[in-house]
């Protein structure tokens, strides 16, 4: 795959150690963008908001920001909610964005989600007139993740410029992540639905979401967001699908698996245009869920939802 040009989108990479290092790249980052009368939206953990605040100084006020922690908690929400939602509030101009979708404590189950992102900006914001600078903490994140972050950025900004990353693949990191999702450790209830039995599963998912400890509006946004996907698999699909629903100590699971194949790497990380026709139903669930793993191969595809439990954040 090409690096994409520069009339579209560019999607560089930073590495940083400490606080002076990602200053010393995002701060001019930032102020390029203002003094071009580019909008500039900073995507980051609070505590990269609250130190990048600072050293902008009054500049801050004329910046966007969004805690990843929240707007980014699930990988599948920022293209559409953060990138895609911020390019269109500004129709007609260039946009600037540091975007974090990667630091230290994302859990192991979060990380290949994370990575699959990175590597679906390329693709899915080509044409979009962006930059979007994604900064890494060299210092706290594994070796594999920084050289992933190599695959799925054509860029390396440092204090010395921009040169191009070897390597770039973002295509191989996509597939290094589609595998069969690990069993999960604790017991697990089952439902086979097919068309005729698709109210019974918001009932098993309100029961076991219920006990699982989520409110009222969590479980219905769960029953949603599984009803997507178990509507999805009768109507496209072999007219069926199975449902799995464990807890763990951090999230009640949903799984659903039909003999389907999902052959589109940005289905659901893109928002649906405004004709109103089709691809709502992964962007709705991606949007619901805390987070969200696929896996698809010859043997079906299945899609793991997790919403977090009480006070487990």
């Amino acid at each position: 795959m090409s690096a994409p040009t520069a009339v579209g989108l560019r999607h560089e990479l930073s590495f940083y150690t400490d606080a002076a290092s990602l200053l010393a790249v995002a701060v001019p980052f930032v102020q390029e963008g203002l003094a071009a009368g580019e909008p500039v939206l900073v995507a980051a953990p609070a505590p990269r908001l609250a130190l990048l605040r600072a050293a902008l100084g009054p500049a801050a006020d004329t910046v966007g920001w969004a805690d990843m922690g929240e707007a980014g908690r699930n990988p599948g929400r920022i293209i559409p909610w953060v990138l895609q939602a911020f390019a269109d509030r500004h129709p007609g101009r260039r946009v600037r964005v540091i975007g974090e979708p990667i630091w230290a404590g994302r859990s192991v189950e979060e990380y290949p989600a994370c990575a699959q992102h990175e590597a679906a900006i390329n693709g899915a914001l080509a044409d979009r007139a962006m930059t979007v600078l994604c900064p890494y903490d060299a210092g706290r994140l594994e070796p594999g993740v920084l050289a992933e972050a190599r695959c799925t950025h054509p860029t390396l900004v440092e204090r010395g410029g921009r040169r191009r990353v070897a390597g770039y693949a973002p295509a191989e990191v996509t597939a290094r992540h589609n595998r069969p999702l690990p069993a999960p450790d604790g017991p697990v209830s089952v439902l086979r639905y097919t068309l005729d039995t698709l109210p019974e599963v918001r009932r098993f998912v309100a029961g076991h979401a219920s006990a699982g400890g989520l409110d009222a509006d969590r479980v219905a946004d769960l029953q949603i967001a599984v009803t997507e996907l178990a509507t999805n698999s009768v109507a496209h699909a072999a007219g069926s699908g199975t449902l799995r629903v464990w807890l763990t100590d951090r999230h009640v699971v949903c799984e659903v698996h039909d003999d389907g194949r999902l052959s589109d790497p940005l289905a659901g990380r893109l928002a649906p245009g405004h004709d109103g026709i089709g691809g709502r139903g992964l962007v709705i669930v991606h949007a619901l869920c805390d987070l969200v793993r696929v896996h698809t191969g010859v043997a079906g595809t299945t899609v793991r939802l997790h919403v977090r439990r009480g006070d487990t954040a």
